[in-house]
Order: C-alpha cells, then sequence, then structure tokens
C-alpha cells in the first residue's frame, strides 16, 4: 500500500536545492477596477504566500533570483449574488482573475503560466465600501494561496 499522502511541505521543507530566492514585482492591474491598490494587496499576498511561509527569500530583483512569478490582473467584477431559497440576504460578489506565470531563473519554461480566480461575498448594505476592499483582498488571497499550491506541487 502506498501511502504518499505527504507528496510536499507547506514549510518549504521540499523547495528545491538552490532555489532560495524569489522574485515577486507588482501585476500590473488591468481589470479596469477602480481600485488603486489591487497590486499592492496582490503583492502583499503573494509575499506573504512565498516569503512568509516558506524559506525562499524575497528577492530585490530579477537579476539575483532563482525563482520567480509575474503576472497581471486580468478582470475584475463586483456583481450582486442572489442567496437561493426564502433567504433574500443582499449579497454582492466580487470576482478577480489574475494571469500569472511561475519560473525558475535558470530554466526556459515557466513551470506553469495561467490564469487564476478567486471571489468573495459582502454584504453591500453594511459597509459598502470597506466591504468591497475586504472581499477583494479575499479573493486576491485565494488566488496567490493558489499559486503558491501550484508551485509547491511542482516542488
Amino acid at each position: 500500500m502506498n501511502m504518499s499522502c505527504l507528496r510536499y511541505s507547506f514549510t518549504g521543507a521540499s523547495i528545491p536545492e538552490g532555489v532560495n530566492t524569489i522574485y515577486i514585482p507588482f501585476f500590473p492591474d488591468q481589470s479596469g477596477s477602480g481600485l488603486g491598490d489591487l497590486s499592492d494587496r496582490l503583492n502583499t499576498s503573494l509575499i506573504n504566500r512565498f516569503v512568509n511561509q516558506s524559506r525562499l527569500q524575497l528577492a530585490s530583483n530579477l537579476d539575483v533570483a532563482d525563482a520567480f512569478i509575474e503576472g497581471r490582473i486580468q478582470s475584475y467584477s463586483n456583481r450582486p449574488f442572489s442567496i437561493g431559497g426564502n433567504e433574500q440576504a443582499s449579497q454582492n460578489q466580487v470576482n478577480i482573475t489574475v494571469q500569472a506565470r511561475f519560473q525558475y531563473s535558470t530554466s526556459e519554461e515557466a513551470l506553469w503560466n495561467k490564469s487564476f480566480s478567486g471571489s468573495f461575498t459582502y454584504d453591500p448594505t453594511e459597509d459598502p465600501i470597506n466591504g468591497e476592499l475586504e472581499a477583494a483582498s479575499e479573493a486576491l488571497a485565494q488566488i496567490a494561496n493558489n499559486m503558491f499550491n501550484d508551485a509547491v506541487s511542482n516542488w
């Protein structure tokens, strides 16, 4: 019986040898969201996952990095979200899609190059501005988490 449930570790113990630094530039926001800090929020989420939760160090530029992740914020939507049944709760859902690629500096090809999506709902009647910003942050955190998991699964 093969008990290979623990294929990889989220502590960064299984990061390949020689990969010690990662460069995470700001992703341009091409979504037209109207939220001025989506790039900052995504960058913070990515650093939190790739640097704070692994042994990787943040590289200051591409020339000194062993790996890098780059991309762009593709789309953003904030739409009413209905809950089925008798509940007539007023909810909005923020959806964000980010195109990204992860690559080792020594490699010609990306480990992956694809789109990641995240979504989060909030109640716009409570605090519409902060509710939307919180939902955007949660959606970006999901995206960063999925990027990290996809990178780790290759380690």
